[in-house]
């Protein structure tokens, strides 16, 4: 069988990127098609457990080489044991966030660090999405959002504002670094109307 087609979905805490991944597999799978939805970190055993470590407790428990090392600990389980295998029979993986999440939080808004996070998906990921929705949403609305949700998974979110303006101008950078790769969606309106605009800016472009 061909190789499957590896979507991601990027985006600040609170731009809605999660529930448009899930809306997107939901209507995938209404078609018939062979979908897998999964997320970072996470989406695989080991990586729910590293999870844990790194969206629970005080902001300023690891620094910022620390998360990256565990971050990428929790991508190659995901890697082995959920997105290659689904790939490998066809199927088309949806992520909610992927190495680029790594390199807007950890390389771009926590430290000048970029070069290490690339060096290192280089040498243990090595592979990139097919194409990336980044979700693009007011750093505000973005903060409220995902505090409201109270998870108990707000680590980042307690970083506070500044934080997310930080990653808001990370996540408009990708859109120049991967232009072939990288679709930016306007976050603004309710479910449905973000939804309408992924499925215009998937038309012609999933197999």
């Amino acid at each position: 069988m061909s190789e499957g087609f590896f979507l991601t979905f990027e985006g600040a805490d609170g731009s809605g990127k999660s529930t448009q991944a899930r809306r997107l597999f939901e209507a995938l799978q209404a078609e018939g098609v062979d979908a897998v939805l999964t997320r970072e970190p996470g989406g695989s055993k080991g990586a729910e457990e590293i999870r844990r470590l790194l969206v629970e407790g005080d902001p300023g428990r690891w620094s910022a080489e620390t998360e990256i090392l565990l971050f990428f600990a929790a991508r190659r389980d995901h890697l082995e044991r959920t997105i290659l295998p689904a790939l490998k029979r066809g199927a088309i993986v949806i992520s909610d966030r992927f190495s680029d999440s790594t390199r807007v939080y950890q390389g771009a808004a926590r430290g000048e660090l970029r070069e290490l996070v690339d060096t290192l998906h280089r040498l243990m990921i090595g592979k990139e999405p097919d194409l990336t929705l980044v979700i693009d949403i007011d750093a505000e609305t973005g903060l409220k959002r995902g505090l409201a949700r109270n998870s108990g998974e707000d680590r980042f979110e307690e970083l506070g504002a500044g934080f997310q303006q930080k990653l808001r101008q990370g996540y408009r950078a990708l859109l120049t670094d991967f232009p072939t790769r990288c679709i930016g969606i306007d976050g603004k309106g309710d479910e449905s109307m973000v939804a309408t605009r992924v499925r215009d800016a998937l038309k012609g472009r999933l197999p």
